[in-house]
């Protein structure tokens, strides 16, 4: 896992649906949310954009994917756009995206800048409050880590697929593969029920699982995100 920390960082910005990636305790109810899944750019794509586009050095996050009915759809952003810039600043990756949203509040009016074939687009988007489905994600991602749906056939919904290295997750304990029995004080056994306990436990304190790990059923204790 650390050896390969980059691309780790890299799957779980995909994974979490535009999450801002911030430090400071806010209430959970009042995140926004755009309703897009993104990542950065590699070299490689970077050095054809610039070329394509005459600019100096390419940059922007990509939208790998579009949600159904959410402010990101309802304005036109497509699957495939390089978004270049949030209301006139520029968007050179992922973080600066999720933490420019993070500092909007819902309902407000924004503009993006997006790069396409033929060009730039500018585009007004008004950003929604964050669903409780995805709070509990993003929460999940702001300790470091992420529990995806199961394969066909796997034996369990709940084992963690990544932990970002140096997180709060990796720091306390937390591995790959280790299923998650408990939030707190609360019994998971479906991934509902995991979003919904996170969302509960929010980023100010430390987050406390109960996890099961080949034969042994073990505590961990996270720290809060920044403590």
């Amino acid at each position: 896992m650390r050896a390969g920390a980059a691309p780790l960082v890299r799957v779980l910005a995909v994974v979490m649906l535009t999450l801002a990636v911030t430090t400071s305790a806010v209430d959970a109810a009042q995140w926004a949310w755009l309703g897009v899944r993104i990542r950065d750019l590699s070299e490689q794509e970077m050095d054809e954009i610039s070329s394509r586009h005459g600019m100096r050095e390419g940059f922007g996050v990509f939208i790998v994917d579009v949600m159904d009915g959410t402010p990101a759809q309802t304005a036109g952003i497509k699957t495939g756009d390089l978004v270049v810039a949030f209301e006139e600043r520029p968007v050179t990756e992922t973080r600066v995206l999720q933490r420019l949203i993070a500092a909007s509040a819902p309902g407000k009016d924004v503009r993006l800048t997006v790069l396409r074939a033929e060009g730039r687009r500018r585009l007004d988007v008004r950003l929604a409050v964050m669903p409780r489905s995805v709070v509990g994600e993003r929460i999940g991602a702001e300790f470091g880590f992420v529990v995806r749906d199961a394969e066909p056939g796997a034996s369990t919904a709940l084992a963690v697929s990544v932990v970002v290295p140096k997180s709060s997750a990796d720091r306390g304990g937390l591995e790959v593969g280790d299923v998650i029995l408990q939030i707190n004080e609360l019994g998971v056994t479906t991934r509902d029920a995991l979003r919904e306990g996170l969302a509960d436990a929010g980023l100010e304190v430390p987050l406390r699982l109960t996890v099961r790990r080949g034969g042994n059923r073990l505590s961990l204790i996270l720290k809060a995100p920044g403590a």
